[in-house]
């Protein structure tokens, strides 16, 4: 918050505050408003515009929006104080100064105020849905208005410093080359969504990644299809990879479903001499006992109503066979214990994988905070999906905790809803787990 209580911010907080509450002094000449009005637009505008540290337009107008509300907040004390002064020579005599007064006052106050709460609205990623629907449902309650706009602000303000901490590091000439690994990064999406340049499956990762050197390529592979017929795809995108960039190898890091894909690739398809690396995140290898039992007491009418309906839509997004039934019944702790029965790895390629845990999952994201206790039932500890014993492969395994009242979920793990996690930061996790890689000789 020091970022706002500044000496020129003060400085507009006086300014407005004499703009908000002039109507006297344009009641008796209104050629003021010649004055009033440039000031008045030239303060909803001013706050915040200039943001050293980052060329972000989106960063810089939260932080616009954000010391405005700072500046409105502290508009309301001299305000209210300059009401009540005039109320007491006002009424009853004059009153009707000190209700036009204070008409002008909110009307004025009001423009300020939905300047600033639309620029953090619409660039703000930390407020999620969560204190959007606060902020609406509680605006128009006094008080605890207030209290609701402070703790948007206290959001938004972090967000920007937090941010602009992670533009300094990620362009530090001396990091530029931290994550530029011999053999290129192959990122693997798991089971519902595709790679898009619209919304990143992955979040901010991958820029961070790509600002410390690190050459990027995705899997690109259908969102539904059965573990098999996703490796077949993956094969194919992958020697397709190596054969037009000529980098003999790559470096695969694959997120829930990916990993078994990408074991299934490398196992059965031939595509391990392309591989110099597997890492799996977040991966059921020895499948998930809950979504058998979810299966299982879904009737199968109604499971083929909810697999009609998002095979048609991911059809209309680009997926031309998706299968839904069939890659959601290769997630169960049967299917993956038979495919562990037959498929190898062979040497030659490091393998590691990692795993988070949800301790407090009810300050989670929707709709990982309801499905954890579910989870918990058959599987245990878990990320919201995955169950702690399912995550282990490779070489080295790594469990993440936090200190936080959260813990991390399956989604966090790929940056899904852009949150800023208090300890854990993925995007530095992901930048150590390359350079990793790196140190490697990978």
């Amino acid at each position: 918050m020091k970022r706002y209580i500044t000496p020129l911010n003060m400085i507009y907080v006086v300014i407005m505050s004499v703009l908000l509450n002039s109507y006297l002094l344009v009641k008796h000449s209104p050629y003021w408003l010649i004055a009033i009005i440039p000031l008045f637009l030239a303060l909803n505008v001013l706050p915040g515009i200039r943001l050293k540290g980052t060329k972000s337009l989106r960063l810089r107008l939260c932080h616009h929006g954000t010391s405005v509300l700072v500046i409105f907040v502290c508009t309301l004390v001299p305000s209210l104080l300059f009401h009540g002064v005039l109320a007491f020579f006002t009424i009853p005599h004059a009153y009707m100064d000190l209700l036009w007064s204070a008409v002008y006052c909110i009307v004025g106050s009001a423009i300020f105020f939905w300047n600033g709460i639309l620029c953090v609205y619409c660039t703000s990623t930390q407020m999620g849905l969560k204190w959007r629907l606060i902020g609406a449902l509680c605006g128009m309650i006094p008080i605890l208005n207030l209290v609701v706009l402070t703790r948007i602000i206290k959001v938004t303000a972090e967000e920007v410093e937090f941010e602009l901490q992670k533009e300094r590091v990620a362009h530090d000439p001396a990091l530029a080359e931290l994550c530029h690994t011999k053999y290129p990064i192959v990122l693997v999406h798991g089971f519902f969504f595709r790679d898009s340049k619209i919304f990143n499956y992955w979040g901010r990762v991958p820029r961070t990644l790509q600002l410390h050197g690190a050459e990027i390529y995705y899997g690109q592979h259908q969102s539904a299809l059965t573990v098999k017929e996703s490796a077949r795809e993956l094969t194919h995108r992958i020697q397709l990879i190596v054969e037009r960039s000529g980098c003999e190898k790559v470096n695969i890091i694959a997120h829930s479903k990916g990993g078994l894909d990408c074991r299934y690739a490398i196992s059965e398809f031939g595509l391990g001499p392309y591989v110099a690396s597997l890492t799996t995140v977040s991966t059921p290898h020895r499948g998930c006992l809950f979504a058998e039992k979810l299966l299982g007491s879904i009737p199968e009418s109604v499971q083929s109503k909810i697999a009609k309906a998002y095979n048609v839509t991911l059809t209309a997004l680009g997926d031309e066979t998706p299968d839904f039934l069939a890659a959601a019944a290769d997630l169960t702790a049967k299917a993956c214990e038979e495919r562990n029965e037959y498929l190898t790895f062979p040497d030659g390629i490091y393998a590691q994988s990692v795993g988070s845990v949800m301790e407090h999952p009810r300050k989670g994201r929707f709709p990982l905070n309801l499905s954890y206790r579910y989870v918990k039932e058959y599987d245990g500890e878990n990320d919201g999906l995955v169950g702690e014993g399912s995550f282990a492969f490779g070489e080295k395994y790594t469990l993440l905790r936090n200190d936080g009242k959260r813990g991390i979920s399956h989604g966090d793990m790929i940056d899904l809803n852009r949150e800023n996690i208090k300890g854990f930061d993925v995007r530095a996790f992901y930048t150590e787990l390359v350079s990793d890689l790196k140190a490697r000789g990978l």
